[in-house]
């Protein structure tokens, strides 16, 4: 993905003491940048794209910032080591001394950071930590991958997806993604993420892919089938054909629909098909349940 990213930018009292270490890569930009910072220097900052800052060193007791307005202090805070910007989040900064500072900056396209997260984690999982801002003071490894792409940036020694790579394990662990809440912790959906599944069943009627099924609790696809089987002890697939056999059940008594048109309303490719599968759920044949059972 050819890109380059877009950002408002304006700096008092801030210098460049080395030339930019840059470098363009697949839906991303990496910028090594070494500059020094006056007493009372201030900055406005406004990217289009989600964005990444890693401090080589502590800044926290000279720099502060906020994302409110930058003649105020009600919401100014210190500089941490590592800060994740999303999308459109402006932000000031404010020094109250006069130091030498070093950071990497990343700028990644929106759409990068979706085809890296999503396949883990799901596209609504994905999406949400996208909007959550971070601000970490402990960076721990991170530092040693974001020194280690730095010199990537300035002498190139490996193919580009190397330092793709080393992006990559950055944001995996500065993003907010969350871990497995409630029940997922011991490999099981919760009770509201069946409750978003029966009610997407309800609201289509006929048959939804596991991908779906996937993204509709915010977990990927291969993660979402091991739990799913743990919770209720079928396939994905299985559960939801049983989930249209009980909808079927519910339009045979409450309907006057032939047995083709609830086949056809639920997705079936056939009236044969939904009385074969009806028979091996319910052991009789759609007809003969709705006599049986409009007898009862």
């Amino acid at each position: 993905m050819s890109f380059w990213h877009s950002m408002t930018w304006h700096t008092e009292g801030i210098s460049v003491t080395a030339p930019v270490k840059w470098r363009q890569l697949d839906g991303l930009v990496g910028a090594f940048w070494e500059a020094e910072s006056q007493d009372g220097a201030k900055g406005y900052y406004l990217a289009a794209d989600p964005r990444i800052m890693i401090f080589f060193n502590d800044v926290s007791s000279r720099i502060t910032m906020s994302n409110s307005n930058g003649e105020s202090t009600d919401h100014a805070r210190p500089m941490t080591r590592a800060v994740y910007v999303p999308a459109g989040v402006p932000m000031w900064t404010s020094s109250s001394a006069t130091h030498r500072f070093s950071h990497l900056n990343l700028h990644i396209h929106k759409d990068r950071l979706l085809r890296f997260l999503a396949p883990s984690i799901g596209s609504s999982a994905a999406m949400a930590a996208l909007r959550r801002p971070v601000e970490i003071q402990d960076i721990g490894s991170v530092e040693t991958l974001a020194s280690v792409l730095v010199d990537e940036l300035a002498e190139p020694s490996k193919h580009a997806v190397y330092a793709e790579s080393l992006v990559g394990s950055i944001v995996a662990g500065l993003l907010d993604i969350p871990g497995l809440p409630g029940d997922q912790v011991n490999g099981r959906l919760t009770q509201a993420q069946l409750n978003k599944l029966f009610a997407k069943l309800e609201k289509r009627g006929d048959r939804v892919t596991v991908a779906e099924m996937a993204d509709i609790v915010g977990l990927s696809e291969s993660w979402f089938a091991t739990v799913f089987r743990q919770t209720t002890g079928k396939t994905p697939l299985q559960w939801q054909l049983q989930q249209r056999i009980n909808v079927a059940q519910k339009l045979l008594l409450e309907s006057d629909l032939t047995v083709a048109d609830i086949a056809a309303q639920l997705g079936f490719s056939d009236q044969a098909h939904l009385t074969k599968a009806f028979r091996q759920s319910v052991g009789n044949t759609p007809a003969a349940w709705r006599r049986l059972h409009l007898l009862l």
